[in-house]
């Protein structure tokens, strides 16, 4: 619906797939710029050794939050684009070009706030991280390389027609696979065997956890790069959908497992009575 200075979608508008599509994208929003509150907010209530962790994790969320609202403003553009356009095949293609124009904003936040994630992962191990610094040099490098190449792979047009150049979209997408991998295997063989603590150990256990979402949900984004390739007249949102919760899962969600582990080991070493004004209470 057009107001006289604002647009509004509908899916009468736009289709009931774009409008979720917003939606996600506006909980992610709202759910990164909380959590940045919330962690700043509860830093006291989590064992003075995680704390730094904990601002890890504030920045993480601030950072996603301001990509998101970048994010969900240029794609509530592209509804209005959408809208007004009546052909289906136009339609598609708009929300097509747009995916990868949207994208250069979330490999932005990736750049950022996956160094920050492996970090977090690297703060819980039993090890001072002066001990490790050419793993972890390492570990950010592999992880640069993994977000830069897939930033190059996600441009790779014909300028002449504008469609994708698929050889060398997969080319530079099986060169950030590559530094993907690098990311599990010093985490699972090379870090977590040596310094990830005992099993019954909350840091361990936070660890593991963590670590576990390299080979999980952190999978969603060679998946979905992989789309576009395979399915030239893929719906993008879709994509977006699956690039969104996996964001909040691998941002937010292995944000909460630190700091009910770090959480936990205070409660452990200190009496509840000496930090029952740092706790949630109910």
């Amino acid at each position: 619906m057009q107001f006289p200075q604002y647009y509004l979608p509908t899916a009468r508008d736009v289709g009931l797939l774009s409008m979720t599509t917003e939606l996600f994208l506006t909980i992610a929003l709202f759910s990164f710029l909380a959590g940045a509150v919330f962690f700043v907010v509860r830093g006291n209530s989590i064992h003075p050794a995680h704390r730094v962790s904990g601002t890890l994790t504030a920045v993480i969320c601030l950072v996603a939050g301001i990509a998101y609202w970048f994010i969900r403003t240029y794609y509530h553009d592209m509804m209005h684009a959408v809208a007004i356009n009546h052909d289906p095949g136009a339609r598609r293609g708009i929300i097509h070009d747009a995916f990868f124009a949207i994208g250069q904003y979330r490999y932005m936040d990736w750049a950022v706030t996956t160094p920050l994630l492996l970090l977090k992962m690297v703060l819980s191990l039993k090890v001072k991280p002066r001990e490790i610094l050419g793993w972890i040099a390492l570990l950010l490098g592999a992880d640069f390389w993994m977000v830069l190449a897939g930033s190059i792979g996600d441009q790779q047009f014909n300028q002449a027609d504008g469609t994708l150049l698929v050889g060398r979209h997969l080319l530079w997408g099986t060169l950030s696979t590559l530094g993907y991998l690098v990311i599990p295997y010093l985490l699972f063989f090379k870090l977590g065997p040596k310094y990830g603590g005992r099993t019954d150990d909350e840091s361990g256990r936070a660890f593991r956890i963590m670590a576990l979402s390299t080979v999980t949900t952190w999978g969603v984004y060679p998946l979905g790069y992989l789309v576009p390739a395979l399915f030239a007249h893929a719906d993008m949102n879709w994509v977006h959908l699956a690039y969104t919760v996996a964001d909040i899962v691998n941002k937010l969600g292995v944000g909460v497992v630190a700091y009910m582990a770090a959480a936990e080991e205070l409660a452990r070493r200190v009496p509840p009575e000496a930090v029952q004004s740092a706790r949630i209470t109910v």
